[in-house]
């Protein structure tokens, strides 16, 4: 790159527009900040055909100009929807003879907990599942060398069915990816496309339902990532964006638009992880560590933890039953509870909310684009809760009329009201949501009373308080921009590249000197891949861990290693300590051992200051008293209650309200109890304190 271009493309990241694009399952949010302090924002319906629509439709509505843009982070459900709808790619799998089941087999786990009923559809078909003749044992000696013709012909069988991607997955290629490299080098000659997937390449650690399943995922939705974000690349560039395409990983992390293509599963959950990196960011800002994130769109709502001001990272995560997936990944617990989650009476004659959807189209019922089924958003309308005159992005007048008819359909079997049964079908979706922070807090030892709730989404704020009662939470935090703070996330959110090897042996069988080779080696590839990335960094840093256990134990305990000055003694002690506070016992009289190394290389970026976005939007009044735009009827308990409306970027920072109170803006509604009050910060969050 000559000097001047060099210089052209600093200005523009010192200048130009940053900006954060997460496509949710009803909603589209964009947000764009610039280095002066000017923001854009806009929030469109996510156009589920093809997402790159919805993408264009918020930067139009946000009037972002395409040759404005420094740089673009995009958060894509693609790959997650593919997956767990089962439309994804042809895909078919060459892999070890007698291992062709692997993946249906799994850990033999039941699809549901009590009964033996449920039926597991596996992503690759068994007819496309062909078996050839290699082997390599688990020390990485090879056994028995792979059968090139065999190989060849199966690749054929394949193109003669139909598969558009090949996964090539050996048995203990993690110890030694021989074989699978040179198949993937025959098939690479013969396939007519590029997505041919090597399990070592996107996960060299032991357990091969894992490795096996981890890669079946990649495989599965590789093509359509590629063509998505391809297309969508291929858009931006034509219309004047001047760099590349960077897209929001799993684990929290972001990476380049072409890397997203080959390693497809880090963008599975890419969105709600964005979530917790920007609450993350907004607490730490807000002098809160201790942080339960609560995200609830218009489809889920995810749950995760920040404990003293880091999200917590996990790398055992199933995706759907029988899908594993191994990467790291952000702790995100999701449930089918939004606003679009359908009420129904069941077949027990029981009222159900959930998981089924409206969706962005049709929709619930208040949208006006056909929807026929209550939701939830439905019974907050209904309710007072929500506007009964107008919802974001909805160009149509809503239908009160037909809402009350469906809940006096809904709540007939049961004798109930059309407003009992709303406010019964807000309690079914509270419970729920309650559950699954319980199931990420007490379940895991924390104790939720300890944390404070970050309510986003576009639905979270709606329901924050309510949660908050239920567990004992004192603190509701709300960000300025609650429907917008997976988009905030992808901005503010580092370059990050997780490797992971692994050792699988006994401690006293390692040599010092062979763990920090592996560390540094990992070390080396995440900084080399940084330097290839166009994003913006100021600093690099690297953390790394091993997973350890005790002989006979099957899960691992995760300790820090210090590559300069990585000891023997030293991991024993760790693990040691490690598995006294996880369990409370000492365990050092048994065998230990290494499983894995793993290494994590983050690029940090530039800072946004938060303060930006209110000052780009917020226009205070001089008294709270100003800022109430009006007064409606809300249902507080078992009864309508009246209820002052306030226009949020009109309070002012440091006013107090005392509940109950609707607190309005752009992208949300925030409802506040009766016995809460609720201040606002100077960063503009809406702190409320929740009177149990």
């Amino acid at each position: 790159m000559s000097l001047s271009n060099a210089t052209a493309r600093q200005e523009r990241q010192e200048s130009g527009l940053h900006v954060g694009v997460d496509v949710g399952g009803t909603f589209t949010d964009t947000i764009a900040i610039r280095a002066d302090g000017s923001v854009r924002m806009s929030k469109v319906p996510t156009t589920p055909g093809d997402q790159s629509a919805g993408f264009l439709n918020g930067l139009a509505q946000a009037q972002i100009d395409l040759p404005e843009i420094a740089w673009l982070v995009h958060g894509t459900t693609v790959g997650t929807n593919a997956t767990l709808e089962r439309n994804g790619a042809k895909c078919g799998l060459i892999t070890t003879r007698g291992f062709r089941d692997v993946l249906e087999l799994g850990r033999r786990e039941r699809p549901q907990l009590f009964g033996m009923y449920g039926q597991y559809r596996p992503i690759v078909p068994r007819d496309l599942r062909l078996e050839v003749a290699e082997r390599i044992d688990a020390r990485g000696n090879i056994l028995v060398p792979l059968d090139v013709d065999e190989l060849v012909a199966a690749i054929d069988k394949l193109k003669e069915r139909g598969v558009t991607s090949l996964l090539i997955c050996f048995l203990n290629s993690h110890a030694n990816p021989e074989h699978e490299n040179r198949a993937a080098k025959i098939a690479a000659d013969l396939w007519p496309t590029s997505y041919v997937t090597q399990s070592a390449e996107i996960l060299a650690e032991f357990r091969e339902v894992e490795r096996f399943g981890t890669a079946a995922v990649n495989a599965y939705i590789r093509p359509l990532i590629d063509r998505y974000i391809r297309g969508l690349a291929d858009r931006l560039k034509a219309g004047g964006m001047p760099n590349e395409l960077a897209i929001m990983q799993a684990n929290g992390g972001i990476m380049s638009a072409p890397l997203a293509c080959e390693k497809s599963v880090n963008t599975v959950l890419s969105g709600p992880a964005a979530g917790v990196i920007a609450a993350t960011y907004i607490s730490e800002q807000s002098g809160h560590k201790q942080v339960v994130t609560c995200d609830m769109g218009g489809t889920s709502f995810d749950v995760g933890l920040i404990v003293d001001g880091v999200p917590l990272v996990t790398s055992d995560r199933d995706l759907d039953f029988n899908l594993p997936m191994r990467i790291p990944i952000i702790d995100i617990h999701t449930i089918g509870a939004g606003g679009g989650s359908i009420a129904r009476i069941n077949e027990a004659g029981m009222l159900e909310v959930g998981p089924r959807s409206a969706g962005a189209a049709p929709g619930p019922i208040a949208y006006g684009r056909g929807g026929t089924e209550p939701t939830v958003t439905d019974a907050n309308v209904l309710l007072g809760r929500l506007s009964s005159e107008q919802l974001l992005a909805v160009t149509k007048k809503i239908d009160l009329p037909a809402i009350r008819a469906a809940f006096e359909r809904l709540g007939a079997p049961l004798s109930l009201s059309a407003e009992n049964a709303a406010a019964s079908v807000l309690r079914i979706v509270n419970d729920a949501m309650a559950g699954a922070i319980r199931f990420v807090t007490l379940q895991r030892g924390r104790d939720p009373r300890e944390f404070a709730i970050f309510a986003f989404g576009g639905a979270g704020p709606l329901h924050g308080a309510a949660l908050a009662r239920e567990l004992q939470v004192p603190t509701v935090i709300v960000p300025y921009v609650p429907g917008l703070t997976c988009a905030l996330g992808c901005i503010v959110a580092n370059v990050r590249h997780d490797y992971v090897q692994t050792i699988g042996k006994a401690l006293e069988d390692v040599r010092e000197v062979e763990l920090r080779d592996v560390l540094l080696q990992q070390r080396k590839a995440g900084i080399d891949l940084l330097a290839t990335e166009h994003v913006p960094t100021q600093s690099v840093t690297v953390h790394h861990q091993a997973d350890m256990h005790y002989e006979g134990q099957r899960y691992t305990l995760r300790v820090t290693v210090d590559p300069a000055r990585v000891s023997i003694d030293s991991l024993q002690e760790q693990l040691r300590a490690a598995c006294h506070e996880a369990f409370g016992i000492d365990l050092s009289n048994f065998r230990p051992k290494i499983a894995n190394l793993r290494t994590a290389v983050i690029g940090v970026r530039p800072r946004i200051d938060l303060k930006r976005i209110i000052a780009a939007t917020h226009r205070p009044k001089k008294s709270v008293s100003d800022a109430r735009i009006g007064k409606r009827d809300v249902w507080f308990g078992d009864s309508f209650v009246p209820t002052p409306v306030y226009q949020r970027e009109l309070i002012p920072i440091g006013a107090e309200i005392q509940g109950p109170a609707i607190v309005n803006q752009m992208d949300s509604t925030t409802v506040v109890d009766q016995s809460n009050r609720v201040s606002v910060s100077e960063l503009g969050n809406l702190m409320i304190q929740v009177n149990a």
